[in-house]
């Protein structure tokens, strides 16, 4: 062992639970650095991570309680007020018929939402299984599953989503969420296979395995905290290009269908509307609410990766 301090130099972004690295003194040893250490050493994650945070658990919270929320149904027609901007009995106007804009932007919410959440929830369970065991085994299987990786990727995420729809109609929102889950489980393989192979040749996982530590404990002890921090940060990053999709098949009349609203189709239905210069407010509200929760997840997403971008650790 040591006699005195040492000085850990790590190039990647390792977890709390984690961290090794060679120690000074004769041969190496494998450390681990406690995680109050690590929080005590990064100072927090900052206030405008939790000012963003908590804003995207308020939006999902309004879309997963809005059937309870004291608004009006958001296809319910109001023809004594149509084309109206923000008033005392509707708060952010009403539409060419006569619909609330705040009940339609909070209903609509949750179709993007899911479809934001959902697939990245389920890429990360099946790409990152499968990146985690490629990482580390490597030979044939990772061989092969880098390849399928390749293939899929070769294909734009938009195109590969409506070709994908031309063959499998009607839309709805379980074979969206299916969709964007191909889609994007093959880059969470990727991010986590690399993440995975830059620490699998560490000493802590070669400590462990010359201890005889299973395959399991070696992947979900070992591995799999320092794997995580990169894994979320992409991920949020996922959930933001998610939603831009979402919006963007919307727009081109290939996602949900009206009178079932989302954030793209109300935006698409006030574009094509002949009153868009009358009523700006019908595309100004949805695109605001996308805008403000994409800053917000792209902002989380910068900060984390940040956070765990442990560069010297003092032993």
């Amino acid at each position: 062992m040591p006699d005195g301090p040492s000085t850990v130099t790590e190039t990647s972004s390792p977890l709390a639970t984690g961290i090794a690295g060679p120690v000074g003194g004769r041969g190496g040893v494998a450390a681990r650095l406690p995680a109050s250490g690590l929080l005590s050493r990064k100072g927090g994650l900052g206030l405008t991570f939790w000012i963003c945070a908590s804003w995207v658990v308020f939006m999902i919270l309004l879309a997963a309680l809005a059937s309870v929320l004291p608004i009006k149904a958001p296809n319910f027609q109001d023809y004594s007020a149509v084309n109206v901007g923000p008033t005392a009995h509707h708060l952010l106007g009403t539409d060419d018929l006569g619909r609330d804009l705040l009940s339609r932007v909070i209903f609509g919410s949750r179709v993007s939402l899911i479809i934001g959440f959902a697939p990245i929830l389920a890429g990360l369970v099946i790409g990152g299984f499968a990146g985690l065991l490629a990482g580390y085994r490597s030979g044939p299987a990772d061989t092969v599953l880098n390849a399928v990786s390749f293939v899929l990727l070769a294909f734009p995420a938009l195109l590969a989503i409506m070709v994908i729809e031309a063959f499998w109609k009607p839309v709805s929102l379980l074979k969206l969420t299916v969709m964007f889950t191909f889609v994007a489980s093959p880059l969470l393989f990727r991010v986590i296979r690399a993440t995975t192979l830059s620490f699998a040749s560490r000493e802590f996982v070669l400590a462990a395995r010359a201890t005889g530590a299973k395959t399991s404990r070696l992947l979900l002890r070992e591995l799999l905290p320092n794997v995580v921090p990169a894994a979320v940060s992409f991920a949020l990053i996922g959930v933001a290009i998610a939603i831009v999709l979402e919006g963007s098949l919307a727009f081109l009349g290939l996602s949900i269908g009206l009178p079932t609203s989302s954030l793209g189709n109300i935006i698409n239905d006030g574009v094509n509307s002949n009153n868009l210069q009358l009523n700006p407010f019908i595309a100004l509200w949805p695109s605001l609410y996308i805008f403000l929760l994409l800053t917000a997840l792209n902002l989380m997403a910068d900060r984390l990766r940040s956070y765990f971008d442990l560069r010297e650790v003092t032993l």
